[in-house]
Parts: structure tokens; C-alpha cells; sequence
């Protein structure tokens, strides 16, 4: 009796700080992250219940959508169970393979070729990458694959050196980026193109006021994942639900997502990115 009362004591000093142990919610709901590429609050989450009502009806449970405050923090969460499945982009889920396993499950079509965009302000003198020496810069989340991993390594094919070349800030997201060029705080910034597209689209971002002034070649980014121990019953299922996604009946969804259509992912077809984030200490 005493040993139980102990647990039960445990389990909810764990639950009150949303950790609570595998065992003991194991009939609780799928919990579901979402690395913060665009903006980690709780707004964010709640323009995001197309998405969650969807997933439930789709997988039969109730589904808890977290967006955690960082990119580590989504690996880290996979790693301690807290997640059962996450969105997380190329570098990252790199990292989270390498370091908890986690299973490539599905991604968009347009992941399979995306691209970082260079936002300047419309009457800045940068139409170059060579453009930018000297200027002030703004990389996203120092994890995020395209907001930092391919803009720092396009801008070393181009013979800029970053670390030597610029004066650079990390945003935390690509939103914030995007304003930061925007409003001049910095010359210019790397950022998703989904992001930026979706920005001007929603009118969060004024394109009388940015353009972009180099795009990089494709590279394979975002992933939805399993944790190692999600079963082969729960990936197929959850996997299953996106690659069912159609127009114009899942629009919203699909707005969300900022996709059209999802494939299977392929964990081999992400050497690249390990190969280029070793090669910048990435990784």
C-alpha cells in the first residue's frame, strides 16, 4: 500500500510538469509534436485543430498536439517518451536518429526538393550571396535545416565565411526572421520557403517591403517520425492518415501542413544532410 501511494504520489508530481511516465498513461492520448519552425504559442496550436480533430478521427484515439519551445526540445521529448510522433525538420530529425532512434515515417512531396530562400529589404543593394559580406544577417533556430544548416553551407560554396564574413543572430524561427528583415533590424535572412510564401499569402509580411535574392539548390527536409518504441500497428496507422490526405476535402489540413500531398520517408535518402552537418560541427 505504501509502495503504490508512493507511485501514484510520483506519477502526479510527474503529470502537473506534462512528463508523465509511459506506464502509467498508457490509455492516455497520443501526443503529438511539432517542431516551432513557425512560432512556438499557444495561438499557434490552436489554429492547429483541423489538424488534431483529424488525426483523432483518423487514428481512433484523442490526440494531444504539443509544439515545444525549441527544436532540442522536440528531440528531447521523442527521446523521453513524452512524444509518441513529431513533424521535426531534416537536421534535426538527423540528430534524433542518431541519438534516439527515432523511424522516418512520412513527408511531403515538396520536402523531397525544398529550398532555403535569402529575404533582403526591396531597396537593399544585395542581389548576390557575395552581396552580404559585411552585412548584418539572421539565421533561424541554429537546428532548423533550412533557416541554418543549408544557408551557412550555400554561403561557404559561395566562398563566404560566416563566422568571419557577417555579423550574425539567430531568430529562434522563421517568422521571426522574416520580420527581422522586414523591419531592417538586420541586411538580410535565410527562411523556409513554405514559411515565407505562407507569410506573404496571410499578409504577416509586407512584399512591397522583402524579396528574395537567392534561392538554394533542393535538398530533402522535413519528416514526421516515430518514437523507437511507437509499435508497427501505431506508425502505420499515423503514417496511413497522411498519406491518405487528399484536396479539396482535407484542404485545411492541408493548408496547415503547408502541403499538397505525403510519401513514405526514407532515412538513407538523409545522408546528405549528415554528411554536411558533420562537416559544419553540426552534427
Amino acid at each position: 500500500m505504501i509502495a503504490r501511494r508512493r507511485f501514484l504520489a510520483s506519477a502526479a508530481a510527474l503529470a502537473a510538469v506534462g512528463v508523465l511516465p509511459r506506464t502509467a498513461r498508457a490509455a492516455a492520448a497520443l501526443r503529438v509534436g511539432m517542431i516551432p519552425d513557425a512560432g512556438a504559442t499557444q495561438i499557434s496550436i490552436d489554429q492547429k485543430k483541423p489538424l488534431r480533430d483529424y488525426l483523432a478521427a483518423k487514428l481512433g484515439r484523442d490526440v494531444d498536439l504539443v509544439i515545444p519551445t525549441n527544436y532540442n526540445a522536440t528531440v528531447e521529448a521523442l527521446g523521453n517518451g513524452s512524444l509518441d510522433f513529431a513533424y521535426l525538420g531534416g537536421l534535426t530529425y538527423v540528430k534524433a536518429h542518431a541519438q534516439y532512434g527515432v523511424v522516418p515515417l512520412v513527408q511531403r512531396t515538396s520536402d523531397r526538393e525544398f529550398h532555403s530562400l535569402f529575404i533582403t529589404q526591396s531597396a537593399a543593394p544585395i542581389n548576390s550571396l557575395k552581396d552580404i559580406r559585411g552585412k548584418k544577417f539572421a539565421f533561424g533556430d541554429i537546428n532548423s535545416t533550412s533557416g541554418h544548416l543549408m544557408p551557412f553551407y550555400a554561403m561557404m560554396q559561395a566562398g563566404i565565411d560566416p563566422d568571419k564574413d557577417l555579423s550574425y543572430r539567430y531568430t529562434g524561427n522563421h517568422p521571426a526572421t522574416a520580420k527581422a528583415v522586414e523591419s531592417g533590424a538586420v541586411d538580410a535572412g535565410a527562411i523556409d520557403e513554405s514559411v515565407y510564401r505562407a507569410m506573404l499569402d496571410g499578409g504577416q509580411l509586407d512584399k512591397s517591403k522583402v524579396r528574395v535574392f537567392f534561392t538554394t539548390p533542393p535538398f530533402l527536409d522535413y519528416v514526421w517520425v516515430a518514437r523507437k518504441e511507437a509499435g508497427a500497428a501505431d506508425r502505420n496507422a499515423f503514417a496511413g492518415a497522411f498519406l491518405s490526405l487528399r484536396t479539396p476535402g482535407d484542404a485545411a489540413v492541408l493548408e496547415i501542413l503547408r502541403g499538397t500531398s505525403f510519401v513514405r520517408a526514407n532515412d538513407a535518402e538523409y545522408d546528405l544532410l549528415r554528411t554536411i552537418a558533420t562537416k559544419l560541427k553540426l552534427l
